[in-house]
C-alpha cells in the first residue's frame, strides 16, 4: 500500500510516520514545506493542479494530512488549516488515484463542554477560538467533498515530544526550574482545567488503523477519561522525583466553571495567568516565572473550557483501536526530555 503522509515532521506526524515505516505492507512519501521531505510542497500556496500532477504520478492508496498550524492570528490559522485541506480535497477529486484520505481534526472542533459529560461525534460542533473554528472548516470540506474519508478528532495529544508550549510541557518546565534551582515548593494556577489526554503513540496507532479501515466520518481519539491538570502535575512529580510541595494559586471557588467569569474573557475571579500576577499571591518572581511557563494564556486557549472527555465507542467499534498507553508513562517521557535540560 502507498501511502502519501503530509506534515511528516510536526508533533504528530513523526509518530504517525514511525508507525508507518514499521509496516512491511506500506510505501511511505513524505509531502512537506521541510528540506527532508521526499516531496516539498506548500500546501498554503501550492496550487490544487500542481498536487493533483503529483498524485497522479505517484497514484496513493491512502492521504494521511497531518500538517497544520496551532498558533497565529485568525488569517493564518485559516491558511494552513482550512484552505490547505481544500487543496487537498480538489486535488483528490481531480486525480485518478481514488486515493482514501486520513485527515486530523482536534477536540478543538467541539468547544466546550459540559462537565461531567462525554462527547460523542454527533454533537454540535461550538469551537471557541479561531483554531477550532479553522479546524472545524477544514472537517466540514472532507465530509462534503464525496471522497473516501475519515476525520480522526483528536483530543489532547500528550507524550515524548510534546511541545513547550502546550500545558503539560509549560509544567515539565516550571518542575525542572524548581528542581535545578532547588525551590521546595512550586507556586501554580489554573491546574483546575480537566483534559482527555491521549499518548501521541496511540494516536499513530489509530491513524494507521483508520488508513486500513473502510469508516467514514468523524471519529474521536480519546482516552474517555478526563484529568485534571493538578492529577497530571502531581504524577508528574512522583515521576520526576520531586520532593517539594506543589502550591495552587487562587484555587477557583466552588461551583465557579468555564461557563462562570471567563471562557471569553466575562468579568469575574482571575484565573489562569492574570490569578498568578494577583496581589494575593507571595510568589517571588522566580517562582512567577516557573509559574507563568506552567499555564496557558487566560483563560483557556484552546477554547475548550474547563472540561473535555471524549466518548471513544466509535474508535473501538469501528477502527477496532483502544489507548495502550497510560498517562503516568506519557508523563515519563516528558519528563525525561525535560530532565536531559536539567
Amino acid at each position: 500500500m502507498r501511502v502519501l503522509l503530509i506534515g511528516a515532521n510536526g508533533y504528530l506526524g513523526r509518530y504517525v510516520a514511525d508507525r508507518l515505516l514499521a509496516d512491511p505492507a506500506v510505501q511511505l512519501t513524505a509531502l512537506g514545506r521541510g528540506d527532508d521531505a521526499d516531496v516539498r510542497f506548500d500546501l498554503a500556496t501550492g496550487s490544487p493542479g500542481a498536487l493533483t500532477r503529483f498524485l497522479d504520478a505517484v497514484h496513493p492508496g491512502v492521504v494521511i494530512n497531518c500538517a497544520g498550524a496551532t498558533r497565529g492570528g485568525a488569517r493564518e490559522l485559516t491558511r494552513h488549516n482550512t484552505v490547505a485541506v481544500a487543496t487537498i480535497c480538489e486535488s483528490l477529486r481531480r486525480s485518478g488515484c481514488g486515493a482514501r484520505l486520513v485527515q486530523l481534526g482536534c477536540a478543538a472542533e467541539y468547544g466546550p463542554s459540559q462537565p461531567g459529560s462525554s462527547t460523542a461525534e454527533d454533537a454540535v460542533p461550538r469551537p471557541g477560538g479561531p483554531y477550532g473554528v479553522s479546524k472545524l472548516a477544514a472537517t466540514e470540506l472532507v465530509l462534503g467533498s464525496g471522497l473516501d474519508a475519515v476525520v480522526l478528532r483528536v483530543f489532547s495529544p500528550v507524550g515524548p515530544g510534546t511541545p513547550a508550549g502546550s500545558p503539560l510541557g509549560r509544567l515539565a518546565e516550571a518542575m525542572r526550574r524548581a528542581m535545578q534551582s532547588g525551590d521546595g515548593e512550586l507556586k501554580l494556577s489554573g491546574l483546575g482545567v480537566q483534559r482527555d489526554f491521549v499518548d501521541v503513540r496511540d494516536v499513530a496507532r489509530a491513524v494507521h488503523a483508520a488508513s486500513l479501515s473502510a469508516a467514514q466520518g468523524v471519529v474521536n481519539i480519546g482516552t474517555g477519561r478526563a484529568v485534571r491538570l493538578r492529577d497530571a502535575a502531581s504524577v508528574l512529580a512522583r515521576v520526576a522525583g520531586y520532593a517539594g510541595s506543589l502550591h495552587e494559586l487562587d484555587v477557583p471557588q466552588h461551583g465557579q466553571h468555564a461557563g462562570q467569569h471567563g471562557q471569553h474573557g466575562l468579568p469575574g475571579r482571575p484565573t489562569g495567568l492574570a490569578a498568578i500576577g494577583s496581589p494575593r499571591s507571595e510568589a517571588t518572581a522566580e517562582q512567577l516565572a516557573a509559574a507563568q511557563a506552567a499555564q496557558p494564556p487566560y483563560p483557556y486557549p484552546d477554547g475548550c473550557g474547563a472540561w473535555q472527555q471524549a466518548d471513544v465507542r466509535t474508535a473501538r467499534d469501528r477502527l477496532g483501536w483502544r489507548p495502550r498507553i497510560n498517562l503516568e508513562e506519557s508523563l515519563a517521557d516528558i519528563w525525561m526530555e525535560a530532565a536531559c535540560r536539567i
